[in-house]
């Protein structure tokens, strides 16, 4: 089966190594027989219906987020309708912030957003950087750890109900208060880990694939050199001040 991943803006929105996440979702789609096609989705380009079924966007500074803001809120609508007819989503720290309702950037300025996820974000004064783990449960009943590395300034707040995409055992999270990290609704998974995320969290990557394949499971492969990476990473957020 073929996997079309639509990259938004990868010329703009590409720092802490954040393309590192396509290259795992390509191998790990190889490895089990699946094709992996990347489709740059940059600005003015139309987000063709049923043309892709996972859709990508990475980090970016405040400069590069203003570049692109109005034509990603032009694209949220079109967007929206293809998370509703079932394609997955991954946004990272920058694009998770835009894919919010806005975002107040450091200067005051309101960058209009997507409105994909039920949540805004402003620029605070300190950066909230470093090691993160979280709990998080994406099927029922099967709670998984995820570890990762955050350097964002944005204090995000989800609305009342939204669902995060998993609770901070270490590290700052959404806004170093409420004890959640990203928000999750339905396939499309927002989050502010770097690292890149997905090379020390495969089962991530597989449940990501699994969505764009049309909700199945994958089988498993040998995973004992990322498993370590896991631990490693996880191993360090746990030893960093902060919240545990």
């Amino acid at each position: 089966m073929r996997v079309v991943v639509g990259h938004l803006y990868p010329d703009y929105l590409n720092i802490y190594a954040d393309r590192g996440n396509i290259a795992v979702l390509a191998r790990r789609a190889g490895w089990r027989g699946h094709e992996l096609e990347v489709r740059p989705l940059g600005l003015g380009d139309r987000i063709e219906p049923g043309a892709c079924s996972l859709y990508y966007i990475g980090g970016g500074q405040d400069r590069e987020q203003a570049l692109v803001a109005a034509d990603l809120a032009e694209k949220g609508a079109a967007l929206g309708v293809e998370l509703d007819a079932g394609a997955a989503l991954l946004a990272v720290c920058g694009g998770y912030q835009l894919l919010g309702r806005g975002y107040r950037d450091a200067r005051g300025q309101w960058l209009e957003g997507a409105g994909v996820f039920p949540l805004e974000t402003v620029a605070g004064a300190r950066r909230m950087i470093g090691d993160v783990l979280l709990e998080c449960e994406l099927e029922p009943g099967e709670p998984r750890t995820v570890a990762g590395f955050e350097n964002h300034a944005g204090r995000t707040l989800l609305d009342p109900g939204a669902v995060p995409l998993g609770r901070v055992l270490a590290g700052y999270g959404n806004d170093g208060e409420s004890g959640f990290e990203g928000c999750r609704v339905g396939r499309a998974l927002g989050t502010y880990l770097h690292g890149p995320l997905l090379p020390r969290n495969p089962w991530l990557a597989d449940w990501l694939l699994g969505q764009a394949l049309g909700g199945v499971e994958l089988e498993p492969l040998p995973d004992e050199l990322e498993a370590q990476a896991h631990e490693v990473a996880a191993a360090r957020a746990k030893s960093r001040r902060g919240r545990r």
